[in-house]
């Protein structure tokens, strides 16, 4: 099993004090999953097309192109982060001005289901098990558990 990595470290950090803090907003580019990665800020939009897409702008090539990174991530790495968020909140993308917006971004389970969608994302860039599935403490061999709980301190 790999380790995790810093940028990923920080980015679960800055996600964990959002949906905690309820400073989460899908619809905001401040407030996002890659804006609460990026300090809330919301220079990032510039790297794409639109809300939800994974189509980089021409600033967002020339990023790309010269292996910048922000937080330790691409520009395309932080557009499928935020695509993965947004799916998870059950949003259809790219997200539209004009379109109607169903989902009810105050709720909690919500928020959560986006952020199960962006941290399997984040496990699969750093190549690591997703921190998310649970599924392995519930393994069992004649009748015992396979693996062992251990409780965050």
């Amino acid at each position: 099993m790999m380790h995790a990595t810093a940028r990923f470290d920080l980015a679960i950090q800055k996600l964990y004090k959002a949906f905690h803090n309820n400073t989460l907003n899908p619809e905001c580019c401040k407030s996002c999953a890659v804006g609460n990665i990026l300090d809330n800020t919301d220079s990032w939009k510039h790297l794409t097309e639109g809300h939800g897409s994974n189509k980089l702008t021409y600033v967002g090539k020339v990023h790309q192109s010269l292996g910048r990174r922000f937080a330790g991530y691409s520009p395309l790495e932080l557009l499928q982060i935020e695509a993965a968020f947004l799916e998870g909140c059950g949003y259809s993308l790219p997200l539209s001005r004009r379109s109607e917006i169903t989902v009810d971004r105050t709720s909690k389970e919500v928020m959560f289901n986006g952020m199960c969608q962006a941290v399997a994302l984040l496990c699969k860039l750093d190549q690591i098990q997703n921190v998310m599935d649970y599924s392995k403490l519930f393994e069992f061999e004649n009748n015992q558990p396979v693996n062992e709980f251990l409780a965050l301190p």
